[in-house]
């Protein structure tokens, strides 16, 4: 698949996306029940996405986790293992979680669904303007469950499907910061919007 590889800059200690998730997106007008409408032309990568999380294609998973795994693979060689960001919406299968369970896979690093935890409902985002105030409205959303038994201090890769303003995953690291098992923070998503 063809990627854009750009460095997200946050809390964490290193991030990436594989490449935005719209070329271009034209404004039609509003339907019959008042909805905006827009004539959208998405990247690969944000194409295969859409489909896994709108179209339940779940043929997209392992083209996109390859391509993370060739592309970022070098970025997070000190990786312990792999969490998912947890989902915002209950869907049947949660993409983010399926897509974290591949890369993992592929990198042969252990995969650990229930480490960071979300509980509660998430705040409207687009109520809130600044980004350090939606971190703030997330920070109570995300717990940590002390799931690793062993002892150490861990680097820990946290996948996620789409990048938008980065607030979810900069609330999600100051809660990973406080786990007494985690060294460093790598943070790792499949697109971004604009």
């Amino acid at each position: 698949m063809k990627t854009k590889i750009m460095k997200i800059a946050g809390n964490w200690d290193i991030g990436y996306v594989l490449d935005w998730h719209v070329k271009h997106s034209e404004f039609l007008g509003y339907n019959e029940f008042g909805k905006p409408e827009f004539d959208t032309t998405r990247t690969e990568i944000g194409e295969a996405i859409f489909r896994l999380k709108y179209r339940q294609d779940q043929t997209r998973i392992e083209p996109l986790a390859e391509t993370m795994v060739e592309n970022l693979r070098s970025a997070f060689q000190t990786a312990s293992f792999v969490v998912p960001m947890p989902p915002s919406k209950n869907r049947a299968s949660q993409p983010t979680v399926e897509l974290a369970r591949r890369v993992s896979k592929k990198m042969n690093l252990p995969f650990f669904e229930n480490i960071l935890l979300k509980k509660g409902t998430t705040p409207q985002m687009k109520d809130i303007l600044t980004i350090e105030d939606r971190v703030k409205a997330l920070m109570g959303c995300f717990c940590i469950n002390d799931a690793i038994t062993n002892c150490g201090l861990w680097d820990v890769l946290v996948i996620d499907d789409l990048y938008s303003s980065g607030a979810s995953l900069s609330a999600a690291t100051r809660v990973l910061r406080t786990y007494n098992k985690v060294r460093k923070i790598f943070v790792a998503a499949f697109s971004r919007t604009k």
